[in-house]
């Protein structure tokens, strides 16, 4: 179920609208002096998705105030992309999942059929099981789950946290949108 969104280039087009909805409401609050925010967009070049993505998939919105003297930015959250990583956040959430399991050829055939190296799927792996547990975000969002989310299975844990949202797709945008926050950084 997950490989194919990995390659699928309407979900792709579903995450791009999303964060366009994002930017938007960002945008639309303006600047904390008052003034208007332009548009900063700048390109990233992330690797992983669909060969059939347009140019607008590279395009990270961004803010600046245009009142001279204030000139803050603001990065609004995004779904597709996680903090500076170089590949998409849906690969980086997804991929490591899709890792787990009993046959150790697994990790070569994700390897093969999605061009990430094993270095990187094992550096993933580290920062979900220990980067990312002991930094701010998760320390103050991990008390919002009913029922304990597994530090030691994530990011896996973190989907089966969703599991009440129906469907597939929609239960990998809700942890897409959960983890939104640690893709921009607060007014500088």
């Amino acid at each position: 179920m997950y490989q194919r969104l990995l390659q699928d280039a309407s979900f792709f087009a579903l995450l791009l609208r999303i964060d366009e909805d994002l930017a938007a409401e960002v945008r639309a609050a303006g600047c904390p002096c008052g003034g208007p925010l332009h548009s900063a967009r700048y390109r990233r070049k992330p690797r992983g998705g669909p060969a059939s993505l347009g140019r607008d998939y590279d395009l990270r919105a961004s803010f600046c105030c245009a009142v001279d003297g204030c000139r803050r930015r603001a990065t609004p959250p995004s779904v597709r992309f996680l903090g500076r990583k170089v590949f998409f956040g849906l690969w980086v959430v997804l991929l490591p999942v899709l890792r787990e399991g009993p046959k150790a050829q697994r990790l070569s055939r994700l390897e093969e059929h999605f061009c990430v190296s094993r270095r990187t799927l094992l550096r993933w792996r580290r920062w979900w099981r220990e980067t990312f547990p002991a930094g701010r975000f998760w320390q103050s969002a991990r008390g919002c789950w009913a029922q304990p989310v597994a530090t030691e299975a994530l990011p896996g844990s973190l989907l089966e946290a969703f599991a009440g949202v129906e469907g597939t797709a929609e239960q990998v945008v809700a942890v897409l949108k959960w983890l939104a926050p640690l893709s921009s950084s607060p007014w500088l």
